[in-house]
């Protein structure tokens, strides 16, 4: 029920702030394209930072189940940790790429 009273509030904190956002003399579809910019990152991010969390506790429970394995698991460990962190990479550099 706290949640829920949490997101009315925040809607409506939102709906009185759109107001202030209709000021503005320029476009307003320009001035929306670096903030889309900055979730998009921080939504990338989160999802990668809770990608690496899942594989590193995997890995662990892994190497503490069967620690004669642990030189295989620990291969795809870092592979796969680098391959999460070029999703993360790859993200930047597409916003860096789109936002002038």
């Amino acid at each position: 029920m706290r949640k829920l009273q949490y997101l009315f509030m925040m809607l409506a904190v939102l709906c009185m702030a759109s107001p202030a956002f209709a000021q503005t003399g320029e476009s307003s579809a320009a001035s929306w394209v670096p903030i889309g910019a900055g979730i998009g990152l921080a939504i990338a991010s989160g999802l990668c930072g809770l990608g690496q969390g899942r594989v590193a506790g995997s890995a662990a429970e892994a190497m503490a189940r069967n620690p004669g394995a642990r030189a295989g698991i620990q291969l795809v460990l870092v592979l796969g940790l680098a391959f999460i962190e070029s999703l993360a990479l790859f993200t930047l550099l597409i916003i860096f790429a789109k936002v002038k």
